[in-house]
């Protein structure tokens, strides 16, 4: 990856809150809990899964900076919705991948160039570096910005 490439992905990146803010966007109750599909998650759910994907990645970029190949097991992104009430207010999760997603994106700007070739271990994919990280992270925020619109859509859709 250079560093033009790098330097868009971190935009993005930091970008990924104002994505999710706006999506959210006068949200009603009704738009907050519409279920767009057998199987999708609710903008609600949506906002729970990126506070506690964002703390997960936060500290997985953190692993591989300050430790030497750590290794990280797989998450069951749905068993985390069922086991930890995603049902639950949404604001104070919606803060947490605020600030945790500010604090990571002053970490990624001041990355050296050996920062970026740090690597560690994942326990499905194998070897997981910080330009794979960015690389996941960088749209993961804009893509469910995506999916709370959707979800939105179908509450306007079943009116």
């Amino acid at each position: 990856m250079d560093t033009t490439e790098r330097e868009k992905l971190i935009a993005q990146y930091r970008d990924g809150y104002r994505a999710v803010a706006e999506a959210l966007l006068r949200i009603t109750p009704e738009e907050l809990d519409a279920r767009p599909g057998e199987g999708r998650w609710t903008a609600r759910e949506v906002v729970h899964h990126l506070a506690d994907s964002e703390m997960a990645a936060a500290v997985r970029i953190r692993m591989i900076l300050a430790e030497d190949r750590p290794a990280f097991s797989r998450s069951d992104q749905d068993e985390y919705a069922r086991r930890l009430h995603y049902d639950r207010p949404h604001e104070s999760s919606l803060e947490l991948f605020r600030y945790t997603r500010e604090a990571t994106a002053e970490l990624l700007e001041r990355m050296t160039p050996a920062d970026w070739l740090r690597e560690g271990v994942h326990a499905t994919s194998g070897s997981f570096g910080a330009e794979r990280w960015l690389q996941i992270y960088g749209p993961h925020a804009h893509k469910h910005a995506r999916q709370i619109r959707a979800a939105r859509d179908a509450a306007a859709k079943a009116e």
